[in-house]
């Protein structure tokens, strides 16, 4: 007929708790080590360190990245051996203002640079102490769009560049010195984009305007000059270029001197003559490549017969051996790399470089020299 009803419970009858699973179990509670409520971690440091044998000074270099990477401090100077310091600098930098602080003369350098939404750019360099650290005052700022772009940049006060962008069409620029004439300067690109005019003059004039073409397979400019036979005279300068048999052809005409050179170059060899005229000055290049890691290379010129030559070996990216000959200094060399020679200290071997080089003259064995230069890297 029909489910039975459940009996009802009695309240005064102890009832057993339904079954369940067992509570899961919880890691105790790690030991508290006082109120700390955020640490900070230590910046990595990094120090590199330099010396050269043939000066006898040591190079430092101590930097620490800031704020997760958003600044850098670095502390630079030199010493010789027998420990005197020389030189010391200390650099607060990030991505838009950077301070170089020179200690022995009290001087500070600031940079300072910014963008304002790719439509105005903003750069900035004061030396408090004018030419005491070396660079000049500079303020560039800029203003662009997609068919215009208006600059102006002043240096120490007495140099001022004005540049009008117009597309790629045209510009025009003006170079103002305190202390000598001006120049202004058109350029002009004709019907197709490769054909350039340009047209500058000194400000005020003296004559007339230097006209220069630019062409795909080089450029002629012709402008007026003063000599001492004829008040007024027009030169002309330019250079071509050219395939041809399977090399570049290079005409250089500068000052009534004509250079003409030629460049054959592939995977193995490369030839390169070359002849001035009208001093018939000839000369040549040869390069040979025997494997991936050896190649000679070899200079000769006729009218002083001096010649040179260098032999290269290298073993992976990090050792390189140099050997050569200089018959106008009559000197011989060796020098061997270990890392490579144009890279980072960082993706050096051991984070170090090391160079030894050994010079032994012609006419004075006995007075050869050997020199050596290390630097190395360290992070904490």
């Amino acid at each position: 007929m029909g489910d039975p009803i459940p009996p009802i419970p009695n309240p005064n009858t102890p009832q057993s708790p339904p079954s369940s699973l067992p509570p899961p179990a919880t890691a105790p509670l790690p030991p508290s080590s006082g109120r700390r409520f955020f640490s900070v971690p230590r910046p990595a440091i990094r120090v590199t360190s330099e010396f050269d044998s043939d000066s006898s000074v040591f190079f430092h270099k101590v930097s620490c990245q800031l704020f997760d990477r958003l600044a850098k401090l670095k502390l630079s100077f030199q010493n010789d051996p027998s420990g005197e310091i020389a030189f010391p600098q200390f650099g607060f930098l990030t991505k838009h203002f950077a301070v170089l602080y020179d200690l022995e003369s009290r001087n500070a350098l600031l940079r300072g640079s910014f963008d304002l939404a790719n439509f105005l750019q903003v750069r900035a360099t004061h030396d408090v102490k004018t030419d005491q650290i070396g660079e000049p005052d500079y303020l560039h700022i800029g203003c662009s769009t997609q068919c215009l772009s208006i600059s102006c940049t002043f240096e120490n006060s007495k140099s001022v560049l004005s540049c009008i962008h117009l597309g790629s069409c045209f510009l025009l620029k003006y170079h103002h010195r305190k202390e000598q004439q001006g120049e202004v300067a058109m350029v002009a690109s004709l019907a197709n984009p490769s054909y350039k005019l340009e047209l500058s003059s000194l400000v005020p004039s003296v004559g007339l305007p230097r006209a220069t073409i630019h062409f795909p397979l080089g450029e002629v400019s012709v402008e007026e000059k003063k000599t001492e036979e004829v008040e007024n005279v027009l030169s002309v300068n330019g250079i071509l270029k050219s395939h041809m048999l399977n090399g570049v052809c290079t005409a250089l005409y500068k000052d009534n001197d004509l250079n003409l050179r030629y460049c054959y170059k592939d995977e193995e060899m490369s030839f390169i003559p070359s002849v001035s005229l009208p001093s018939n000055a000839l000369s040549f290049a040869f390069k040979r490549r025997f494997s991936p890691s050896d190649k000679l290379s070899y200079w000769y010129h006729f009218d002083s017969s001096e010649w040179s030559t260098v032999y290269k070996h290298t073993i992976g990216k990090d050792l390189k051996f140099k050997a050569g000959y200089d018959s106008g200094v009559r000197l011989g060399w060796a020098s061997l790399w270990v890392g490579e020679e144009e890279g980072k200290t960082k993706t050096a071997p051991m984070k170090m470089k090391v160079q030894f080089m050994l010079q032994v003259p012609q006419d004075d064995i006995g007075n050869s020299i050997f020199m050596f230069r290390v630097k190395k890297r360290w992070d904490f």
